[in-house]
């Protein structure tokens, strides 16, 4: 006969190890909650096999454990969650900042694309700044960037 607890601790353990090897890898999608959760749940399925299949006080217990591995997470996940600036900018915002030409940016046109940060935005410029040239972003209107190449030049 096959000991219940090892049927379904150590699935619970595999799911949390999963887990907990997802979010150290991708660190910011959430998982180590849950993959604490998932490993609490397994661990006392295999070292408390009966009292959590066979009372009606297993799931209460499962629950509490579920609610500890939350609790003594969270400041774990603090630390190892990066943090990101806002996804979205205003062009005024990105005054300053500098950026790689990702299309040539032709004179008083908006075809030429820049990426600062993660973004992409359209570039305007007074002179044409040819892919790959690293530039300052001097304001912005709407959705294009006003640029200007960077002085030193060094390798994109």
């Amino acid at each position: 006969m096959v000991d219940s607890g090892l049927v379904v601790g150590v699935p619970l353990l595999i799911i949390g190890a999963a887990l907990f090897i997802i979010e150290a890898i991708h660190p910011g999608v959430f998982l180590l909650i849950p993959g604490s959760v998932f490993l609490a749940a397994g661990f006392l399925y295999l070292l408390l096999p009966n009292p959590l299949t066979g009372s009606v006080f297993g799931p209460a217990i499962i629950a509490i454990a579920a609610l500890l591995a939350t609790v003594i997470t969270v400041p774990y996940y603090k630390r190892l969650a990066p943090v990101h600036r806002p996804m979205s900018s205003i062009p005024m915002s990105l005054e300053g900042e500098t950026g790689v030409v990702t299309t040539t940016v032709e004179p008083d046109n908006m075809h030429g694309k820049v990426r600062i940060h993660s973004e992409i935005w359209s570039a305007r410029s007074d002179r044409r700044i040819p892919e790959g040239t690293r530039v300052r972003i001097l304001g912005g209107e709407g959705v294009s960037v006003q640029v200007t190449p960077l002085e030193n030049q060094g390798t994109p």
